[in-house]
């Protein structure tokens, strides 16, 4: 991960596993949210919230709303990278998106998105089971990191 996304957040890269590939030829739906959970995992080490921060304080983020859109097929052993972008973060809620792309031969982002991600996430108390604060230092750092949504940002399913 040594280039970086939006706001300097780190560009998570991953390769297509052949055991991801469904019956249609290319990256099933569950593989998809996988890889954005995997650059959500970098997110989180990136403002702090790594496992020694959850194993000292008992506290991690939760998703509680998410917003997948697969826009293109992805073939089997393709390089893929994720950018992500913090949208806006508060004392107990984050909430940010990504965007995963084919690699270039580079490792850098090539055309359009291939899926989107949207989440809203809050900061959880595991032992008392409800949001807590997040640390001051996290919350400053990912206020650094936040970018402009773009125009997909914030909507919902479409009706038919």
């Amino acid at each position: 991960m040594t280039a970086h996304g939006t706001g300097g957040l780190p560009v998570f890269r991953q390769t297509v596993q052949d055991d991801w590939i469904d019956y249609n030829g290319h990256l099933s739906e569950a593989y998809y949210v996988l890889v954005f959970g995997f650059a959500t995992d970098a997110l989180m080490d990136a403002a702090g919230l790594d496992a020694g921060y959850r194993a000292r304080t008992g506290c991690s983020l939760y998703t509680v709303e998410a917003h997948v859109r697969y826009l293109h097929e992805v073939p089997r052993g393709s390089d893929l990278c994720v950018r992500t972008t913090v949208l806006g973060a508060d004392a107990k809620k984050v909430r940010f998106l990504h965007e995963m792309f084919l690699a270039a031969p580079t490792g850098e982002p090539s055309g359009d998105p291939v899926a989107t991600e949207e989440l809203f996430t809050l900061h959880v108390d595991q032992g008392a089971g409800r949001a807590a604060p997040l640390p001051d230092a996290t919350r400053t750092h990912l206020a650094t990191l936040t970018g402009p949504a773009p125009a997909w940002a914030g909507r919902g399913i479409r009706e038919i």
